[in-house]
């Protein structure tokens, strides 16, 4: 029984102690939510319901799927169309990413204008 507890006891200080460490990890995004909340930038729920406007988004989206270079973060980054205009925003690992997301969105965008909004992060 002594055992048990102690055993018990151990586990608890261990997960307390991983828990406080993960405390240390988690990125802190204060910036970057103000900055989001301003309503100076576009987010998600910018996105436009129009049909022309569903099939410019869905078409560089498809484009930055296909292409098998970009690493899973510069896939993962937030493209937003209103009014024909298009945003992409969110970090991507290298210039060279950067640049071939432009390139593929000025593609797929047809003539659209793109506003990049891109940031660099390196891959820490």
């Amino acid at each position: 029984m002594k055992r048990t507890l102690l055993a018990l006891a151990c586990l608890s200080v261990f997960s307390l102690a991983a828990l406080a460490g993960n405390e240390k990890a988690k990125p802190d995004n204060t910036a970057t939510n103000e900055r989001d909340r301003s309503g100076e930038t576009k987010t998600s729920g910018d996105q436009s319901n129009s049909s022309a406007d569903l099939k410019t988004t869905q078409a560089i989206r498809q484009a930055l799927m296909k292409d098998r270079e970009l690493s899973t973060t510069a896939k993962n980054i937030k493209v937003i169309t209103a009014n024909g205009h298009v945003t992409l925003r969110g970090p991507v690992k290298t210039a060279q990413e950067k640049a071939r997301i432009d390139q593929l969105a000025r593609s797929a965008a047809g003539g659209g204008k793109i506003h990049d909004q891109l940031d660099v992060k390196g891959s820490n």
